[in-house]
């Protein structure tokens, strides 16, 4: 069966954890914004064979990512992201981490809070990295133009991504503008030194937003075009509604086998013990409609590799998220 090279890799783990690093790593961007992206495989110290022996190593010893993502592993997918991300940051033999979730507030009011900050070993340099994952669906008509931001939205149907890329770029990243005085350079870096680095040299800044973009499998959907600031080579899959899931899985190959993916395991590919034959995935696919219940993703594996799908209902979706207002200064 066809695999990429990063598919490969991530095939080499057993343990979810791991395989959610090994895609956390090589999974890219969404978006290509005014801030450098993710950090590189160069700044974390993990290029070529030095990749395949830290994860060799996680697997051989998964204790410490476990710990760090023992109250996640069941919950919201943004906070099991943001716990791998620590738990790289912190071990990845390139960086150390310096800090997390630190609160940034003025007059006892909380302004929000940074997700991380760390230290390139290199060069010593600390940097800010914002974090987020995304599942967005492309809608052929709505919002703006055909590259709207705005027709990208979630399965949820509660936000967007225009939404979430205004607030990442008028809100979450400037709030390091706020954070420019000693008192609140020594609570969030917790060193006379790093202080002193941070007023002399600054800190950088980086946002890291992995996930996946879902075009609509109808006949128009080459309509659709990729939103505007989507990297060439972002992840993609496909949406399509209940009523069409039958005829879609009739045209695939006789050895598909199947899952779907529960969260917050959203990220690497199931394992193969986990593969389920087109008759029972079907079968639970059904059950799950006939519930009403929310949209589904699925994992699907054949002679092509694999496929990323999000099922919904037909009467999805039940609303569209209104385009962001205009920016607003972060105070």
């Amino acid at each position: 069966m066809c695999q990429t090279d990063d598919q490969r890799l991530i095939a080499r783990y057993s343990h979810p954890l791991v395989r959610d690093l090994a895609w956390l790593i090589t999974a890219p961007d969404l978006l290509a914004m005014a801030w450098p992206g993710r950090p590189t495989g160069e700044e974390l110290g993990l290029i070529g064979t030095a990749l395949t022996e830290y994860l060799d190593a996680q697997q051989h010893d998964p204790l410490p990512l476990e710990r760090r993502v023992a109250d996640s592993a069941s919950g919201r997918l943004g906070h099991y992201h943001e716990r791998l991300w620590q738990h790289l940051l912190a071990s990845a033999p390139g960086t150390r981490l310096i800090a997390h979730n630190c609160r940034i507030e003025r007059d006892k009011r909380t302004l929000g809070e940074l997700d991380l900050i760390y230290q390139r070993r290199r060069d010593g340099r600390l940097v800010h990295l914002e974090v987020a994952i995304k599942f967005y669906l492309g809608l052929v008509e709505g919002p703006g133009g055909a590259d709207s931001q705005s027709r990208w939205i979630g399965p949820g149907c509660v936000d967007s991504l225009a939404v979430k890329r205004q607030h990442l770029h008028d809100h979450q990243l400037p709030l390091l503008d706020r954070v420019s005085d000693t008192d609140t350079l020594g609570q969030l870096l917790g060193s006379a030194a790093l202080v002193e680095d941070a007023l002399l040299n600054g800190i950088q800044q980086r946002l890291a937003i992995p996930g996946a973009l879902f075009y609509p499998l109808a006949s128009d959907a080459s309509a659709l075009l990729a939103p505007r600031e989507a990297t060439v080579d972002h992840l993609r899959g496909h949406w399509l509604h209940e009523s069409q899931w039958a005829a879609f899985q009739d045209g695939l190959d006789a050895d598909t086998r199947g899952a779907w993916l529960s969260k917050p395991h959203w990220l690497a590919p199931p394992m193969p013990a986990q593969l389920l034959s087109m008759p029972a995935l079907d079968a639970h696919i059904r059950a799950h409609f006939a519930a009403r219940a929310a949209p589904l993703p699925v994992m699907l594996h054949g002679t092509t590799g694999w496929q990323r799908l999000f099922i919904v209902g037909d009467d999805w979706p039940r609303r569209i998220p209104l385009p962001p207002l205009a920016a607003a200064t972060v105070r």
